[in-house]
């Protein structure tokens, strides 16, 4: 299968830098939230000049630029909205993400533009996909509480595209449906304000537990049937997530779908890509990981009873990324995470294995030699063939 054959790979970002990261690392598409009317309001966010520049830096490369409009909102919130709706018009947004069905007629009668439906409105069935078509959608995310062959049935039976999440966190209860939070810390689960109350612990009398914590998703191994299945766009979860976050998934999902066809061809070429892979999604922040309903409907052992995450042992950090490489011989580092000389490295390429390095010597931008550097400064280290301006660089924790 050719790259336009395969699914999209559609991955988060939280922030401009994020989405850099997750084009340069192999993303067909990102999706991202301005300053109102999404549902990460936490989020850095867009300002409507980032916004811009967000989908010059897509558009420039081919991919695609999706906003979401997904939060549930009043009247009040409608004002400002026809505004926002003609701006994204302007820029050339591929498409927007709605949840509610005001929003979708305000879209439809300010603009053209394509509209996606948000997971949110929790589509779950083919007369559901059927009715939002009618309405002008051109696409469903569907439920995560969907399998991989519904959703096949789904597009067949509805006639249009289907998105389906493929990695990261899960909600407990039906997309769109909670509002624990609302109660827990007074902020509103579906206007921007999920607390995650879900992940805290509660006590039972003597008794205390994380039972409503959901396990993370991955559904890396299931490639094949979402290629199979014809599964329009795989989403990964995450626009609160790290740059190290963004770059990790990205990579081990581009990878493994670029190598699609050693499937038929090398079969055991194929296991080895897959085990490297999964093994580089164990070194990012993770609560255990499970396929959620991607097979079958999720049982207890989808529950995360622990506190925290998972593989604290193989856990890796954020160093920064590469500003620039200088004539092949420095490369100019911006510092998210101090460091110090003698200190073994991992620059994380676009393609193939990442590059070890350990640090003989660092230096500032005016040539000073130091022993450790400072978070929120910009760095000169030994270059090595391989790196690349956008390169992620981290560190055993």
């Amino acid at each position: 299968m050719t790259r336009k054959e395969l699914p999209e790979l559609l991955l988060p970002a939280g922030n401009l830098e994020k989405l850099k990261t997750a084009i340069l690392y192999g993303a067909d598409a990102v999706y991202v939230g301005g300053e109102r009317f999404g549902l990460r309001a936490r989020a850095d966010n867009f300002s409507l000049e980032e916004l811009k520049k967000g989908a010059d830096f897509c558009h420039l490369r081919g991919r695609k630029f999706y906003v979401v409009l997904n939060a549930f909102l009043h009247d009040k919130d409608m004002l400002d909205l026809p505004d926002f709706v003609k701006y994204l018009s302007e820029i050339a947004v591929d498409a927007v993400i709605v949840a509610d069905i005001g929003v979708l007629k305000l879209v439809k009668r300010e603009s053209d533009l394509k509209i996606h439906l948000s997971t949110q409105s929790c589509c779950l069935n083919s007369y559901a996909a059927s009715f939002w078509k009618e309405c002008g959608v051109e696409r469903i995310v569907l439920g995560r509480e969907v399998s991989i062959e519904e959703a096949q049935r789904i597009k067949k039976s509805a006639e249009v595209e289907v998105e389906m999440f493929v990695h990261g966190s899960m909600c407990i209860s039906y997309s769109g449906q909670c509002v624990i939070s609302n109660y827990t810390a007074a902020r509103d689960s579906n206007r921007g304000g999920c607390a995650h109350s879900c992940r805290f612990e509660y006590s039972f009398g003597k008794k205390k537990s994380f039972f409503m914590s959901s396990k993370d998703l991955m559904g890396i191994k299931l490639l094949p049937l979402f290629c199979k299945c014809g599964i329009d766009s795989l989403k990964i979860e995450g626009r609160m997530k790290s740059q190290l976050y963004v770059a990790t998934v990205a990579k081990a999902y581009r990878q493994l779908l670029d190598c699609y066809d050693l499937l038929l061809s090398d079969a055991n070429l194929w296991a080895k890509q897959l085990n490297e892979m999964e093994e580089e999604l164990r070194r990012i922040p993770y609560r255990d990981y499970v396929d959620g309903n991607l097979l079958s409907k999720a049982q207890h052992d989808s529950v995360y009873y622990q506190e925290g995450e998972s593989g604290e042992k193989d856990r890796y950090m954020l160093v920064g990324h590469i500003v620039s490489v200088l004539q092949n011989e420095m490369v100019l580092i911006e510092v998210k995470n101090a460091f110090t000389v003698g200190e073994w490295l991992e620059i994380l390429p676009f393609k193939g294995r990442y590059i070890k390095l350990q640090v003989e010597n660092i230096c500032s931008l005016k040539n000073i030699k130091l022993q450790k550097c400072k978070p929120n400064t910009l760095v000169k280290i030994k270059y090595l063939d391989g790196m690349e301006k956008g390169n992620i660089i981290r560190k055993k924790k």
